[in-house]
């Protein structure tokens, strides 16, 4: 039985393209981000969205994959471990009240996917959190890709 282990992703441009029995079938990756991916709203790609702002604050090196199993989502030059929260007043369906801003920083079990192994005991893995709010009110001028419509709170875990 052959051992399988970790694989590490290679970053992708967008320009590659889908093939079947060797065609190319004339779609591009970009084309399935765009589909999947544009939604900035949309909570689980909110989420994602605001770990790329942190990491721009944080000029970590973009040469490399997300990688989603980590216990923590950024690790700068440093060795500082950073946890990314975000929470939103607007969300991508419709809504008769503004969403309460929260967000859940209970302890979590770690699964290592160097090991496959699911450690038993939970707690919080992160140096420091994130707090990212995008506070813009408004349906019809959100713009995730503006900054100014976000607030960042950073606090140690610690605290």
């Amino acid at each position: 039985m052959e051992k399988l282990f970790k694989i590490n992703a290679k970053q992708k441009y967008g320009n590659e393209y889908f093939t079947f029995n060797g065609n190319n079938l004339g779609i591009k990756l970009l084309d399935y981000w765009k589909w999947s991916s544009s939604n900035l709203l949309s909570n689980a790609i909110r989420g994602m969205f605001a770990e790329f702002i942190v990491s721009m604050a944080m000029e970590i090196d973009f040469s490399s994959v997300r990688e989603d199993w980590k216990p923590y989502d950024i690790e700068t030059k440093e060795g500082i471990k950073i946890e990314v929260k975000t929470s939103a007043y607007l969300q991508s369906w419709f809504q008769n009240n503004y969403s309460k801003i929260l967000f859940s920083i209970k302890p979590a079990r770690y699964w290592d996917a160097e090991t496959n192994i699911l450690l038993k005991e939970k707690s919080r893995h992160s140096d420091i959190y994130v707090f990212c709010v995008l506070k813009h009110k408004e349906k019809n001028t959100v713009d995730p890709l503006n900054l100014d419509q976000w607030d960042f709170y950073v606090i140690p875990t610690k605290k």
